[in-house]
């Protein structure tokens, strides 16, 4: 593996974790200069434009790979990665809505299998990530660079809306545990590397929760999100993605 490759996913590993671990300070000094769901909304954009201009077209170049790599004829022509993006965005639709259901109050400290399962999948769904920083489709100093700016961001809006929802539970022990796990994906990847076809089912479940969280947690409301910021930082994102491809 190229040194610069370890160098620069680690740094990346280590500011997905210190977002997780110092994210809330991040959030208070913002806010005195931006609107913060503004920059929530800004951050979502970029999440998404990441997934569709960056993930999406990986995933059609991979298509032919899996079909190639498995000995057994699959179905409808290898679609099955396309599907497991809808099963990642189905996933964490039903996370979200279990923890609706509850109707918790805001704040406080809970504990208990709601939350449990919550942070347990969340805790999955960042050491995939970080696993994906060493072990991704793509290997190049720049593509690297700009999931790990994309992912920070998201990152962002996750810790508040987990913070939100689950209070000083999550302050205590859930924030620790996400700055634990995406050190621990990219150790990971360092460690093993998984076949390539397994990494393409991996990225496209990873697509559709992506877009989920994107939608439904960083911009959880009509009221709380904003329309032009999360335009403008798809728009922006987007059209820096485009040339790269």
């Amino acid at each position: 593996m190229p040194e610069w490759e370890i160098v620069e996913s680690g740094t990346a590993a280590l500011l997905w974790a210190a977002v997780f671990l110092w994210g809330g300070r991040a959030r208070s000094m913002y806010a005195m200069a931006f609107d913060s769901r503004a920059v929530a909304s800004f951050g979502a954009g970029m999440a998404v434009a990441y997934v569709f201009v960056n993930m999406m077209p990986e995933l059609h170049l991979v298509r032919g790979t899996l079909v190639a790599s498995i000995s057994t004829p699959l179905p409808y022509e290898g679609k099955s990665t396309y599907f497991l993006a809808l099963v990642g965005f189905l996933t964490f639709y039903g996370l979200r809505y279990l923890r609706g259901d509850e109707h918790e109050t805001a704040g406080e400290d809970r504990t208990g299998p709601g939350f449990w399962l919550h942070i347990s999948s969340f805790a999955a769904y960042v050491w995939l990530l970080g696993y994906l920083l060493v072990n991704g489709l793509q290997e190049t100093e720049t593509s690297i660079a700009l999931y790990a700016m994309a992912m920070a961001v998201h990152f962002l809006a996750v810790d508040r809306a987990l913070g939100d929802e689950h209070g000083a539970i999550y302050q205590r022990i859930g924030r620790m545990l996400l700055a634990a796990m995406s050190m621990a994906g990219w150790g990971a990847g360092m460690l093993f590397a998984l076949p390539q076809h397994l990494v393409a089912l991996l990225v496209a479940f990873l697509s559709g929760a992506i877009i989920m969280n994107s939608t439904a947690m960083e911009l959880r409301s009509a009221t709380e999100g904003r329309f032009w910021p999360m335009m403008a930082g798809g728009t922006l994102y987007g059209l820096i993605l485009l040339p790269l491809g």
